[in-house]
């Protein structure tokens, strides 16, 4: 049979249903390689930029400063530490309104909306708000609630001792980078290792995770010991402030050095300032003047002169040279003294302090042999306290006979207050001159020493003989007759030089009549233990060192030996006589006897009976002014913590207690109504 619908010719709509068929799948196909197209470029060629562009919606990458390293005492008493704090950010991108919000933080930190809303403007998805920030200010933006806040520990520098040292030690900026003294010097040992922080976000701006901060040990900077003692550095510093206030000079240094090791013990500068609120002091009053300035030292550099005469055998202790009545002629020119002196020894000229005899003996020394004198003991050159911008100093050689003459007495020639205390160590070290230094040791966080230094010879300025001769000679400028005896110590022999310095006038190309005072003082004489140097700058209520500067020189050698416990060099008798020690004379031609000088007045504390070894009996310094207190306590080992001002009007323990050498004593003061 056959079948009509085989035979049946195929519908035109059959056909174009195939062909509709056919140009849906390639449009699909076509669609899909263009998906795929899409995404091999995506994945592949744009990979980089859509990961950055992600990261930047949800992760915020904050660096994070190390944590400085800390500076201690010689007895390990913290100097400078670093504490973690709050530091507030943002997201100015989250923030509803800007100008608003800046307004409110503003308000809450107590800082300026301008300058807020235009960093926060400037900024695009960060911006600091207020960098290590108090707790009360973090509460307080805590409380307002904005959105796109963050908060992140950082380093903040902190000085416990405030004032002290602080000259030495220097400080840091915001960015915990030294700007000035010892955190400047070691900024690559102190500022260890910084580490980047990354926070995680949601949709809505907020923290949900924070990673890849480093372990704080492995941040952290190297510890600096120094060989600066706390006890020392406050007397120092505050015997100085006195002396300056009392002068009503313009600033003052202080220098204490162990002669033996070159270690300096004190360095003390005025004016103060506090490196927690440097903004609050001038750039003048926080620069180490007795390490980095350089002036013209007067009649200190007396002794150097004498000393290399002798070691050259131009002169003898026993040498004479006539001073002129006070005034004598070389050229054009007239050097005169502060008094009228014929025929006078070594021993005499310094005691009295002459400069027309002073040059004389430069005369005889000659002035190779002179500026070579002044070379062997370390002037003209840096001692090495690696503080940046250490002065050097210079030794001009004298071409005319007045330069010779003025050089011999420390006038047209510089030096700094380290170099002068470093020379005068070297007489009490028996000729031997040692490299003054700040820093004992520098220890990374592992316990590695990176730096240590250690006592070290420079050279030998002169003969021992000559040293302790010259040592001998300076006894007498301290006794009746001598040109400080504001310097002189019950208990302890005192040799040392007064120095009153006219200050150059650059402008006028001469000098003025403004003057530097200063004193210098090895003590105990028969074996020096410190050398103590005191410098004022232009005192006005006195202009010589022995009544501006000795005094506080006194203060301080009085605490020192209590300190660092040296045995007298006398004896107090019961009626209040003074008996020398038993001792090895410091000089070929002793000093003169004291029985010839006036009786001094018996100590205030006589001392009834014999303590254990190693406690004290506590001083009376009820109604004393703090500063008086504070050195008694010092003078008998005991350490002070002084609440209040004014007067002392209780301490504990009481007076009188026997207690451990070192102990604390708490000294509550009020000011009189």
């Amino acid at each position: 049979m056959r079948d009509f619908k085989a035979t049946r010719a195929p519908e035109p709509n059959a056909k174009w249903l195939k062909l509709r068929v056919r140009l849906l799948f390639g449009l699909f196909l076509m669609l899909l390689g263009v998906a795929f197209g899409r995404a091999v470029q995506l994945q592949v060629f744009e990979q980089e930029k859509l990961r950055g562009m992600a990261q930047d919606q949800y992760v915020r990458q904050i660096e994070i400063p190390a944590r400085r390293g800390d500076i201690f005492d010689r007895r390990g008493t913290p100097l400078a530490q670093s504490v973690e704090v709050d530091s507030i950010w943002v997201d100015p991108s989250l923030l509803p309104d800007v100008k608003q919000a800046s307004r409110a933080m503003a308000k809450a930190l107590k800082v300026d909306a301008d300058e807020l809303l235009a960093r926060l403007t400037r900024a695009k998805r960060f911006a600091w708000v207020k960098r290590q920030a108090k707790p009360a200010e973090v509460a307080a933006i805590q409380a307002l609630g904005l959105p796109g806040l963050g908060f992140t520990k950082e380093p903040k520098r902190f000085y416990p001792q405030r004032e002290l040292g602080a000259h030495v030690v220097g400080m840091v900026g915001m960015d915990s980078k030294g700007l000035e003294g010892l955190e400047l010097a070691f900024e690559d040992e102190l500022s260890g290792q910084n580490s980047r922080m990354s926070g995680f976000r949601d949709a809505k701006g907020r923290k949900l995770m924070v990673q890849g901060a480093m372990d704080p040990l492995e941040r952290q900077g190297a510890a600096v010991t120094l060989t600066l003692d706390r006890h020392l550095q406050y007397v120092a510093e505050k015997s100085l402030s006195k002396a300056v206030e009392d002068a009503r000079g313009v600033a003052g240094m202080a220098v204490v050095l162990d002669p033996k090791t070159g270690e300096l013990l004190a360095v003390a500068n005025y004016p103060r300032f506090n490196p927690n609120t440097p903004e609050s002091s001038s750039r003048a009053g926080m620069r180490n003047r007795a390490a980095l300035d350089t002036f013209e030292p007067g009649s200190t550099m007396k002794p150097f002169v004498v000393a290399a005469a002798m070691d050259q055998k131009a002169i003898t202790a026993d040498s004479t040279f006539f001073c002129e009545n006070g005034a004598w002629r070389i050229g054009r020119h007239v050097v005169n003294d502060h008094g009228s002196y014929g025929w006078l020894a070594p021993r005499g000229i310094l005691q009295v302090s002459s400069n027309i005899c002073m040059a004389k003996i430069a005369q005889e020394l000659g002035r190779e042999k002179t500026v070579a004198g002044y070379h062997a003991f370390g002037f003209a050159e840096r001692t090495g306290l690696a503080l940046p911008g250490e002065g050097r100093g210079v030794i001009p050689f004298p071409k005319a006979e007045i330069s010779l003459a003025t050089q011999s007495f420390g006038q047209g020639m510089t030096a700094t207050a380290v170099q002068i205390a470093a020379a005068y160590g070297a007489l009490a070290n028996d000729g031997v001159l040692m490299r003054p230094y700040l820093v004992s040791k520098v220890v990374d966080p592992d316990g590695v020493v990176l730096l240590e230094n250690r006592p070290t010879e420079v050279r030998r300025a002169v003969s021992a003989k000559v040293a302790r001769d010259v040592v001998g000679m300076l006894e007498s400028v301290v006794v009746k007759g001598g040109t400080a005896t504001r310097a002189a110590m019950e208990e302890y022999r005192v040799a040392g030089k007064t120095g009153t310095a006219q200050k150059a006038d650059p402008v006028a190309r001469g000098y003025s009549d403004k003057r530097i005072a200063s004193f210098v003082g090895v003590v105990p004489a028969e074996d020096p233990r410190v050398v103590i140097l005191v410098v004022v700058d232009e005192p006005k209520t006195d202009v010589y060192g022995g009544f501006v500067a000795a005094p506080a020189f006194k203060e301080i050698a009085t605490a020192a030996m209590a300190h660092l416990a040296v045995p007298p060099s006398r004896t107090v008798a019961p009626g209040g006589a003074v008996a020398a020690a038993s001792v090895t004379p410091v000089a070929a031609k002793p000093v003169a006897s004291k029985a010839s000088e006036p009786a001094r007045p018996a100590l205030e504390d006589a001392v009834t009976e014999a303590p254990e070894p190693g406690t004290v009996r506590v001083p009376d310094v009820q109604g004393s002014v703090g500063r008086e207190a504070v050195v008694k306590l010092l003078a008998a080992a005991l350490e002070p913590q002084v609440l209040g001002s004014g007067r002392v009007v209780s301490q504990t323990p009481a007076a009188g207690s026997l207690v451990e050498k070192g102990a604390r004593v708490t000294l509550e003061l009020a000011t009189r109504q």
